[in-house]
């Protein structure tokens, strides 16, 4: 069983800047593909940004490219998501997810194809 949490949300200013972390712990990390996903009150959960299980490979939904990287440290079990230039519209609920791919350098961008999901962690960007 694998299980994942977040932390490092908050509230921050327009502009301002906050970094997520995913601590994941029961199997071995470096066999998951990693993604971070967010849900706005309202709306449905969207995908924000996701790392293959090497780190060689990264994918960004087109709202947030240049402003937000995910990294993952393999050898700390943890994958983060340093988010810069926040606006209002990114204020949602951040989730990390785990995801048993088998190829190394494959990202997964599907919600449908995540195996494992963190409590989630609020993120409040105020104008």
């Amino acid at each position: 069983q694998v299980q994942l949490v977040e932390s490092g949300g908050g509230l921050v200013q327009a502009g301002g800047s906050l970094m997520l972390s995913c601590a994941h712990s029961g199997r071995t990390f470096s066999s998951y593909a990693m993604g971070w996903f967010r849900q706005a009150p309202g709306k449905e959960r969207e995908f924000v940004a996701a790392i293959s299980k090497s780190g060689s490979s990264i994918y960004y939904t087109d709202s947030v490219k240049g402003r937000f990287t995910i990294f993952r440290d393999n050898a700390k079990n943890i994958v983060s998501l340093q988010m810069n230039s926040l606006e209002p519209e990114d204020t949602a609920v951040y989730y990390c997810a785990a995801a048993a791919v088998l190829y190394n350098n494959r990202v997964v961008t599907d919600d449908d194809e995540y195996d494992y999901w963190g409590q989630g962690t609020q993120v409040t960007v105020s104008s």
